[in-house]
C-alpha cells in the first residue's frame, strides 16, 4: 500500500514503512522526482510494519519494529518515522531499545535519485488509459552522488553543470558513508533511544541551502502550513448535521481542497492542483469545474482561476502544443516536465466554453460587473476560438483533433484513448464532436449574450449569440438524437459525421447545460436512472448495453463523482428532485466507504452485487473535482441558487427533504453578494437567512 503526503506542489509517495522504493514512488517537486530511493534497514533487513498513516495531509507517521536478524530478538526495537512535506521533506527517525538487555545493531539509510520528469514516471502507472505522449520517453539524467563530510550531507546533482537539478540530504548525525549509503552502529541500553533527523532539500536550478539553516527553515514552514490550513478552515462555510455521511464528507472535502492548493508566486499559487499524484498542477477543465462546484465557499477561488486562465490563454497558432488563439489551457507543467515535454499544453475542447460559463456564474453569485468588464477581451477571444478554430469544418459543432504526437488523442473530459466508442465497441476516429461540448457551447453563448446586453452594452453581439445558440440547439437536437433504444443522445459525431451511438453518462451534462428541450427531458432522465447507466452508487460512464462497457475501464463503465455532481445539478434545474436526491444519497454513502474521501473514480459494478463501492486502483486521491463533489451535492440537496437581481441567496428545494438527509442541518457563513448567509434544515424544511 502506498501513502502520499503533500503540501503545495511538493509531495511524497512512499510505501507503508515510509520507504521510497518503487517505480512510481518518490519525492516530487516542480514536476520532477528529486528522490527515487530512500530505504531504511536494520541489520540489512527492512523493518516490520506495526502501523502507519497520514496524520495531516502534509505529515505522516510510521511505526515499525525490528526484524529478527543479526541476533536481534523479536520485537525488542521500536522504530518511529515522523515525516513532514513542505518545500522539501523532513524525517525524524526515533529508534528505541524496548528490551531489558543492551543491544548492538546497524541502522542504514540508502538513497538515490534519477531527476525523472513526472510525466515519464507516470508512464509506469497502469490503467491510466492511453498515454498523453506518443513519443519515446526522455533519457534518465546522469546523476552525480557526492558526500560532503564538512556539512554531513549527500549532494545528488545532475552532471549538466551549475544550473542542473540538485537534491541535498542533510543528516543530523555522522555515520559511516559508503557510496550513497550511510550506516550507524547503535549501542542502546534498555529503554535508550537514538534520533536521526533527515532534511531533504530540492532545487530545480541547482540552488543550495546551508545545512545549519535547514532545521529552522522546516520548523518555520511547518508553522506556516498549519496556520494556512487553520485560516482556510475558518474561511469556508461551517457545517453541523446529524447526517454523518454528509458532515464527515464535507469536512474531508474542505481538507482535501486545502491540501491541493499549490505553493508559489503569483495567483496560480492559490489555485488547487487537479489531483494526486500525477496532476499536481493547473488543469484548465479541472480547475474550472472545481470552481463551479465550490461557489458556496465564496468567489475568490473562481475569480483567481478566471484571471490566471486568461493570462495563460493561447495567443498564437502552435500545432506543437495544440494551441490556437483564444483557447484556454489544458495543462501547465514546470521543471523537468516543462523541459522534456511542454510548459503549456492546450489539448482540450471543453475548457474554453467552460471558462465562459464560470465567468457568468461568478457574476450570478456576486453581481461583480467590474470583473466582467475586466475579462471582456479574454471572453471575446474565447468566443472567437469557438467559432473559428473549435468549429473546424463550419458545421456549427465544436470538434477536436490532435495536431501533435505529444498530445492527447481524445480531448474531451473522457480523454483516454479508447473512450470514444460506437455501440458495437469499435473506436471512433477524429475529428470528434462530443455531445457534452455542444451543450457547454450552447450554455456559454446564452450566458455571454446576457453579459453582452447587461454589462458590455453590445446589443448586436447579444443578438448574434442568441441566434447562434438557438441554431446550435436546433442542429444539435437533430443530429445527436437517435430514436434507437427508446431514444437518447449519442456520445459524439465522428470524423465522417456518423453518430457515435453508445449511451453514456455525457447525456447528463446536457441537462446541466440546458440544451435538452422539455419534451426530451423525461427520456434523458430515464436513461440516466435506468439499470444500464445507474450502478446503484452513481451514474456509470457507459451503459451496460454497449459492447465497450467495462466496469473497470477508466471511461467506459466506471463511476466518476464529479460527473455525478453535475448530473445531480442538471436534474435539480429541471425539478427532478427524487432523481437528484438519489445521486446525493448514494454518492455520499459511497464516500463513507472511502474514509469520506471521494476518489477520482471508482468501479461501475452494480450495488446489488457489491456491499461497498469497489476502488479503482490508480484513482487520484485527493482530486480537486472529486473533493468539490460533496460541496455541489450539498448545494443541490438544499436547492441553493443565487438571485442576482434581488441580491438574495434562495432555496428551491422541495417542501420537505427526505428523512435520510437527517432532521437537523446548519450551514453557516455562506458568502454571496458580499454578504453572509446561514442555511438551516429543521425537520426537513430548508430556510435561508442573511446574517
Amino acid at each position: 500500500m502506498a501513502l502520499t503526503i503533500l503540501e503545495g506542489s511538493t509531495f511524497c509517495i512512499c510505501d507503508e514503512r515510509g520507504d521510497i522504493d518503487g517505480e512510481t514512488q518518490g519525492l516530487f517537486a516542480d514536476d520532477t522526482r528529486f528522490l527515487s530511493l530512500l530505504r531504511l534497514t536494520v541489520n540489512g533487513a527492512k523493518p516490520l510494519l506495526l502501523s502507519s498513516g497520514v496524520v495531516e495531509y502534509f505529515s505522516a507517521a510510521f511505526y515499525l519494529r525490528n526484524p529478527p536478524v543479526g541476533g536481534l530478538p523479536h520485537d525488542t526495537v521500536s522504530i518511529t518515522r515522523h515525516r513532514f512535506v513542505g518545500e522539501g521533506m523532513q524525517d525524524l527517525i526515533v529508534i528505541q531499545n524496548q528490551g531489558m538487555e543492551p543491544l548492538s545493531f546497524d541502522v542504514a539509510l540508502e538513497l538515490g535519485t534519477d531527476f525523472a520528469d513526472i510525466l515519464t514516471v507516470k508512464e509506469h502507472d497502469f490503467a491510466l488509459g492511453d498515454p498523453v505522449r506518443a513519443t519515446p520517453l526522455p533519457a534518465i539524467a546522469d546523476v552525480h552522488h557526492r558526500f560532503d563530510a564538512e556539512d554531513n550531507q549527500f549532494v545528488l546533482q545532475e552532471q549538466d553543470g551549475a544550473g542542473a537539478a540538485r537534491t541535498q540530504v542533510i543528516l543530523s548525525q555522522p555515520g559511516k558513508v559508503e557510496g550513497s549509503k550511510v550506516t550507524y552502529r547503535l549501542e542502546l541500553g534498555p529503554r535508550d533511544a537514538w534520533e536521526l533527523r533527515v532534511d531533504i532539500v530540492a532545487s530545480i536550478d541547482g540552488d543550495s541551502i546551508a545545512p545549519r539553516s535547514a532545521e529552522r527553515r522546516f520548523g518555520e514552514e511547518m508553522t506556516r502550513v498549519r496556520e494556512s490550513l487553520a485560516a482556510w478552515q475558518l474561511r469556508v462555510p461551517q457545517i453541523r448535521s446529524d447526517w454523518d455521511d454528509l458532515a464527515h464528507t464535507f469536512l474531508q472535502s474542505v481538507s482535501d481542497l486545502a491540501s491541493l492548493r499549490m505553493r508559489g508566486g503569483g495567483r496560480a499559487g492559490r489555485l488547487p492542483a487537479a489531483g494526486m499524484p500525477w496532476f499536481m498542477t493547473v488543469f484548465g477543465r479541472d480547475t474550472i469545474i472545481t470552481c463551479l462546484q465550490t461557489l458556496l465557499f465564496g468567489p475568490e477561488l473562481a475569480r483567481t482561476a478566471l484571471e490566471v486562465l486568461a493570462e495563460l490563454q493561447a495567443t498564437e497558432d502552435n500545432a506543437e502544443i495544440d494551441a490556437e488563439p483564444g483557447k484556454i489551457v489544458h495543462e501547465l507543467r514546470s521543471g523537468k516536465a516543462a523541459q522534456n515535454w511542454f510548459h503549456t499544453y492546450y489539448g482540450t475542447a471543453d475548457a474554453t466554453p467552460l471558462y465562459l460559463i464560470l465567468l457568468s456564474e461568478v457574476w450570478r453569485w456576486t453581481d461583480d460587473s467590474a470583473l466582467v468588464r475586466t475579462l471582456k477581451e479574454p471572453a471575446l477571444r474565447a468566443l472567437g476560438w469557438i467559432d473559428q478554430y473549435g468549429d473546424r469544418d463550419g458545421d456549427g459543432f465544436v470538434e477536436y483533433e490532435r495536431r501533435t504526437p505529444h498530445g492527447l488523442a481524445n480531448q474531451s473530459w473522457k480523454d483516454s484513448g479508447d473512450s470514444q466508442r460506437f455501440h458495437d465497441g469499435s473506436i471512433a476516429h477524429a475529428p470528434i464532436a462530443p455531445c457534452e461540448v455542444q451543450g457547454y457551447v450552447y450554455n456559454a453563448k446564452r450566458r455571454m449574450a446576457e453579459l453582452a446586453r447587461e454589462i458590455w452594452r453590445d446589443r448586436p453581439l447579444a443578438e448574434r449569440l442568441e441566434r447562434e445558440a438557438q441554431e446550435l440547439h436546433r442542429a444539435f437536437n437533430e443530429r445527436f438524437w437517435t430514436d434507437a433504444r427508446g431514444g437518447y443522445y449519442v456520445l459524439a459525431l465522428d470524423g465522417e459525421k456518423r453518430q457515435v451511438d453508445s449511451l453514456c453518462s455525457n447525456v447528463g451534462h446536457l441537462l446541466w447545460s440546458g440544451i435538452v428541450p422539455t419534451e426530451r427531458v423525461d427520456a434523458v432522465v430515464d436513461a440516466l436512472m435506468g439499470e444500464e447507466l445507474w450502478s446503484g452508487w452513481g451514474v456509470r460512464t457507459m451503459s451496460t448495453g454497449d459492447a465497450g462497457y467495462n466496469p473497470l475501464s477508466y471511461h467506459n463503465g466506471t463511476v466518476w463523482p464529479h460527473e455525478n455532481s453535475l448530473i445531480a445539478q442538471g436534474l435539480a434545474r429541471h425539478a427532478r428532485w427524487p432523481e437528484a436526491q438519489r445521486i446525493v444519497r448514494r454518492m455520499l454513502g459511497a464516500a463513507s466507504h472511502f474514509h469520506y474521501q471521494l476518489p477520482e473514480v471508482f468501479a461501475g459494478l452494480p450495488r446489488a452485487e457489491t456491499p461497498f463501492p469497489i476502488a479503482y486502483p490508480t484513482a487520484a486521491r485527493p482530486q480537486a473535482w472529486a473533493a468539490g463533489t460533496p460541496v455541489l451535492l450539498l448545494q443541490v440537496l438544499l436547492g441553493l441558487e443565487p438571485d442576482r437581481r434581488r441580491h438574495q441567496l434562495e432555496t428551491f428545494a422541495p417542501e420537505e427533504l427526505p428523512s435520510w438527509a437527517g432532521r437537523s442541518l446548519r450551514l453557516s457563513s455562506i458568502r454571496a453578494f458580499a454578504r453572509q448567509w446561514d442555511v438551516r434544515v429543521d425537520r426537513g424544511h430548508v430556510t435561508v437567512e442573511e446574517v
